[in-house]
């Protein structure tokens, strides 16, 4: 089984490895191999079975709107880890903080004095003219400066190696309940591998995100409640929502539990109204409030966005972080560290092609069979080409639409995403993945060690997103 896989003439073809050099497996993966190498296929099959049918007991799934299919799916699971070793993950580590810290620091300046903009180190337009900017939030403090509580930000490995960041994810990033519903169902399915290995724990995430949620509740409040607001069972997170409030002992509210008065919100208990310190909210900024907002809105609290300029309520992730995460701002993160931090940037973006710019317009239109090109408010492998694997016509297509809408479009390289031993149809196959650690902001900026690894189950398919048929695997970071 895993003889096939270590052939020389695929490693010869194949992108970056995560697994095996062409000198034989890597160091942090020897002990792995063996073990694989040991276990029997049809013990492995089994497990397979085991994991897709408690994923289906506990109701592990997701919706995809506007499939005909179903109303929900389950994320494929892979038993094989991504595993990193102790040394790359400080470096990631350590460039994650260092890039969140900038991001918040960017937003809490184009909401207030505006520096970097009057600087020049970013056009105004770009900003000031975003779709996600909210001219709401200008003047507004919020508490300890932080916009982006959490974030999930895409890393992705290419080259000889190299890890890049692929985007920022601050508005409400998702998939950190399957980051720890795989590591439960790992320690389950195989115990063995985790009593003769270190591996660095993730289950205590919710503690994090409990404590640093607390952390930012309105000041003197020693015993802050925290609710987490869902727009309801038919959002293609809800899973998430439920699992998260569940694992912080909190409670898990719609719009309609909540109501405001006196620019304060409180929840409708059976015990009577109880204030709410701290919303985690999974509601788009759109929805939040129909009173500043979408006055069609269903899913937000009437009077929410008065409590929470009062400073009566935090909302996490604030409202307005979604200018600081849109593909349009993304080029210019690494300025953004070197303006606040005066720091050189330790993790590197991809390299981009701003199509509003001519001379990067011309570029792109040259090289479509060459590039993936993204709409800037794209997301989930939605509105895009990827060149190498598109048609004429497609390329036809989106040529025109760049043409029609520059500033909507960015594109970059189209990169050779790491691979990973992952077991597919045909037994085990290398198939391309990334990686969405998740950042949180309180009272410090931390992150347990790894995060969700997604999978792109299609051969040769470098799209990872679940709603694009991709699956995830558990992420080992050793001790």
């Amino acid at each position: 089984m895993l003889n096939a896989y270590l052939d020389p003439a695929r490693m010869s073809v194949s992108p970056y490895d995560e697994m095996t050099a062409p000198d034989g497996v890597r160091a942090h993966y020897r002990a792995f191999a063996d073990w694989l190498e040991r276990t029997d296929a049809k013990r492995i099959a089994q497990k397979r079975e085991e994991a897709e049918r408690a994923f289906h007991r506990v109701g592990i799934t997701f919706a995809v709107y506007g499939d005909d299919g179903g109303a929900e799916r389950l994320i494929p699971f892979d038993i094989v880890p991504r595993i990193i070793p102790a040394d790359e993950w400080a470096m990631l580590e350590a460039g994650l903080k260092q890039r969140v810290r900038a991001l918040n620091l960017f937003l809490a300046d184009v909401y207030h004095d505006q520096r970097i903009l009057k600087a020049g180190a970013i056009p105004a337009e770009r900003v000031l003219g975003n779709a996600q900017y909210r001219r709401e939030m200008a003047g507004m403090s919020v508490p300890g400066g932080i916009y982006a509580h959490i974030a999930g930000v895409d890393i992705v490995r290419a080259g000889a190696g190299e890890y890049y960041v692929l985007e920022d994810n601050l508005r409400v990033p998702s998939g950190v309940s399957y980051m720890l519903e795989n590591r439960k169902m790992m320690m389950r399915l195989f115990p063995e591998l985790f009593a003769t290995r270190s591996i660095q724990p993730v289950q205590h995430y919710p503690d994090l995100l409990l404590e640093d949620l607390r952390a930012v509740a309105p000041k003197g409040e020693d015993s802050p409640t925290v609710a987490v607001l869902t727009p309801g069972a038919y959002n293609s997170a809800y899973f998430e929502h439920a699992f998260l409030a569940q694992q912080m002992g909190v409670e898990l509210v719609e719009g309609q539990d909540l109501f405001v008065q006196n620019d304060t919100v409180f929840m409708r208990t059976t015990r009577g109204p109880a204030r709410v310190h701290v919303i985690y909210r999974r509601v788009d900024d759109d929805f939040l409030d129909p009173l500043a907002f979408r006055k069609d809105s269903m899913l937000g609290v009437p009077g929410l966005f008065s409590a929470y300029r009062a400073g009566r309520v935090t909302l996490a992730n604030a409202i307005g972080t979604g200018v600081a995460d849109d593909k349009s701002i993304y080029p210019y993160v690494p300025e953004m560290i070197r303006y606040y931090l005066a720091e050189a940037p330790i993790l590197n973006n991809v390299p981009t092609w701003m199509c509003h710019k001519p001379q990067d317009r011309d570029y792109a239109l040259a090289h479509l069979p060459e590039l993936v090109v993204k709409e800037v408010h794209g997301a989930g492998g939605y509105g895009m080409l990827v060149g190498p694997a598109s048609t004429a016509e497609e390329r036809a297509a989106f040529r025109d639409r760049i043409l029609a809408n520059p500033e909507k479009y960015i594109a970059q390289p189209t990169l050779a995403l790491s691979t990973c031993p992952t077991f597919v149809g045909a037994g085990i196959a290398p198939r391309h993945i990334d990686l969405r650690p998740y950042v949180l902001s309180g009272s410090d900026i931390d992150l347990v060690p790894g995060g969700l690894t997604r999978v792109a189950l299609r051969e040769g398919s470098l799209v990872v997103n679940s709603s694009q048929g991709g699956g995830t695997k558990d992420t080992w970071v050793l001790a």
